[in-house]
């Protein structure tokens, strides 16, 4: 019987200069889709597979992230007293039970490896998860847990894999598949960022892991690789062809890049437009502006 996966390690020490300057004070993981923040869909995604620990590895200038995590007694008095239950309960899924989220601090922009490999000791000889919050995944069952599920079955390290325009290999580490067995596939090698006419595939790996503690020990041994940082992907290719086999997952679901601003707004759009008190205002706005534009052209 293969052992449960209880731990998730969040990777949140970037700058998030791509939004500046609102993350001159704003960590960019609680900035909002609509009104819950970034960090909120992927802790969501991560207790509904099972997650029972969250560690954070973050970075200066990352206090309000865990600040939005602790209670907030004064603000739950106020709802209580207004009796604004429904709002309560809202904030209550904000809240994490004492010593179940963990903070370790990332002092150098080494990459994502590097950030991983940060929380070795909260990990210690145990399976565990990645996820980045920047990708939010719109699924009826949640990426983490479809992924919860097949690993169940495969064991192994397993990467969540998406089909990407060749164009746009360059952007992600992309998968040379070995079989094929639809929802999962075996996997050859890892390749960092290729260019088009050198990508194995067109399967690309998106924010969502389930790794083996093999991991951690051949993060200790890497080097600094693809744009002089220290490669998950890198250490995840190691384990193929040992006793630790690799696998893609291909996720039921819609991603969305929050880490872009064209991304971030795609996103906004689509879950406000998926609310019951928020879609019919949100709909003719959105076909008022489309038949401005089609007078303009």
């Amino acid at each position: 019987m293969r052992r449960k996966v209880t731990k998730a390690i969040f990777p949140v020490a970037g700058m998030g200069t791509r939004f500046l300057p609102a993350t001159k004070s704003v960590p960019k993981e609680i900035m909002t889709l609509v009104d819950r923040p970034l960090v909120q869909y992927a802790i969501d995604e991560a207790r509904a597979a099972g997650i029972k620990e969250f560690i954070f590895v973050t970075s200066r200038g990352k206090g309000a992230l865990e600040d939005y995590f602790d209670h907030s007694p004064i603000l739950e008095q106020t709802l209580r007293k207004k009796g604004k239950t429904a709002l309560l309960e809202t904030l209550k899924e904000t809240n994490m039970e004492s010593g179940a989220i963990a903070y370790v601090r990332q002092h150098q922009a080494l990459g994502l490896g590097h950030a991983v490999w940060c929380a070795r000791r909260l990990i210690a000889n145990e399976s565990f998860a990645v996820i980045l919050p920047d990708d939010v995944i719109a699924a009826e069952t949640p990426c983490l847990q479809q992924m919860v599920d097949a690993y169940s079955e495969t064991g192994g390290n397993m990467v969540a894999a998406m089909e990407v325009p060749p164009e746009k290999t360059s952007s992600y580490g992309v998968l040379d598949v070995k079989d094929d067995m639809g929802s999962v596939v075996s996997v050859n090698g890892m390749v960092e960022k290729p260019k088009a006419e050198e990508a194995p595939s067109n399967l690309a790996v998106i924010g969502r892991y389930i790794l083996e503690p093999s991991v951690l020990r051949n993060l200790n041994k890497l080097k600094s690789g693809s744009g002089g940082e220290i490669q998950l992907t890198d250490a995840i290719a190691q384990d193929i062809g040992s006793e630790t086999p690799v696998y893609g997952y291909r996720f039921r679901g819609q991603r969305f890049d929050c880490g872009s601003k064209a991304g971030f707004l795609q996103a906004t759009v689509a879950f406000a437009l998926a609310r019951d008190d928020l879609r019919d205002d949100l709909s003719r706005y959105l076909s008022s502006i489309s038949h401005v534009s089609k007078a303009a052209e």
